[in-house]
């Protein structure tokens, strides 16, 4: 996901390698003070031997060489140049020639290139030319168009986004990047927050058409926003099911609080239909809604039952790729479990705050039907 070996990375970009290897360094020893960082290294552009050659003009001038034959006779003792073509069927290789290898493999060698001049003479490249070794770039990384420097890094013992965050304000105070040159963090960080922009638009999606599923159902603002409360209880179970574990919030547990809204509208229609249903047939607020509440405890235990018995082995799970489905499965058991008490405890109380002799009920159902 980043291009690089690390499953998280912070990529400079800019125009100079050198400055991007020294605002990379400062980069690397900030987030090392981190807490959380680990496995921190950059991913380097320099520190391979180069010769640089510089061709002196004057000296050029006075043997009457042109910098175009100083560059093309390095070419090709060097590098090589294609001097004719074979062709093999339809196939066609150029033919390269170049020096052997012990006259091109060193600085000295190099110098010793001779040149012809207009007057006759052989002139070394050491007459027209200032040779230098230096450390230079051995591989130039780009990214749309701009060069770059990765340092790349992992997240341990502590959640990912509460730890990049900090790296970035800590970036931000103590590193001054010039004019031109910016970070960005790409891998599992800019994932997560791309999937948490798209939870911000489907949680209060999910929930605005649950609302509307619930009035067509009860034909009722007041029994669709009780079940509504339901559903914002439930989350409390999941989030103190991922403190007690030590698990950190991630997309996966989002996911699990979405999946966890369902199964509370589900026991909450259950209950609030069956209460109502009593009301119909007569019974007062309170009786309805405790003998709700008993008679209702045991259809929604085993609807809670299920989903939980059959997530606990994820919940638990510490095996390879765990990871993914572990905090999922821990928020859904810990918001069942919790869930459980909250529609059996909650929801009638609830209930009989609420509601009034003029609201909304079914129509009474057959004696035998209702109980079966």
């Amino acid at each position: 996901m980043t291009g690089t070996k690390g499953g998280l990375c912070a990529k400079l970009y800019g125009p100079e390698l050198d400055v991007l290897e020294e605002k990379g360094e400062q980069i690397k020893e900030i987030m090392a003070k981190v807490d959380g960082v680990k496995d921190l290294g950059i991913q380097r552009d320099t520190g391979q031997p180069n010769i640089d050659l510089t061709v002196d003009r004057q000296a050029a001038a006075r043997f009457g060489i042109n910098v175009a034959d100083i560059q093309d006779a390095i070419q090709t003792a060097v590098g090589g140049n294609a001097v004719s073509q074979v062709l093999q069927g339809e196939a066609v290789y150029n033919v390269v020639v170049r020096y052997q290898k012990q006259y091109r493999d060193t600085k000295e060698a190099i110098q010793n290139i001779r040149l012809l001049s207009p007057s006759g003479e052989r002139v070394s490249l050491a007459q027209v030319t200032k040779a230098q070794v230096r450390d230079d770039a051995y591989d130039i990384y780009r990214e749309n168009g701009s060069r770059y420097v990765a340092i790349r890094f992992e997240v341990r013992g502590r959640d990912l986004g509460t730890t990049v965050r900090e790296s970035i304000n800590q970036i931000a105070r103590n590193v001054q990047l010039p004019r031109g040159y910016h970070l960005e963090w790409s891998g599992e960080y800019d994932s997560e927050k791309r999937a948490e922009a798209r939870l911000a638009l489907i949680v209060p999606l999910t929930l605005f058409l649950i609302f509307i599923i619930l009035y067509a159902m009860f034909r009722s603002f007041k029994w669709a926003l009780l079940i509504l409360a339901n559903v914002a209880m439930a989350p409390v179970g999941g989030l103190l099911a991922l403190l007690v574990t030590g698990t950190y919030f991630s997309v996966s547990s989002g996911v699990g609080f979405l999946a966890l809204f369902g199964v509370s509208v589900q026991t909450g229609v259950i209950m609030l239909e069956y209460i109502n249903q009593l009301r119909a047939r007569g019974y007062t607020v309170a009786d309805a809604a405790v003998e709700g509440a008993v008679l209702r405890l045991r259809p929604i235990m085993m609807t809670m039952l299920v989903a939980t018995l059959g997530l606990l082995p994820a919940a638990t799970s510490h095996a390879i790729g765990s990871d993914s489905q572990r905090p999922f499965a821990i928020v859904i058991v810990g918001g069942l479990v919790a869930g459980l008490m909250l529609s059996v405890f909650l929801l009638p109380t609830l209930y009989v705050w609420i509601a009034r002799e003029d609201d909304v009920l079914p129509k009474p159902e057959e004696e035998a039907s209702f109980a079966h």
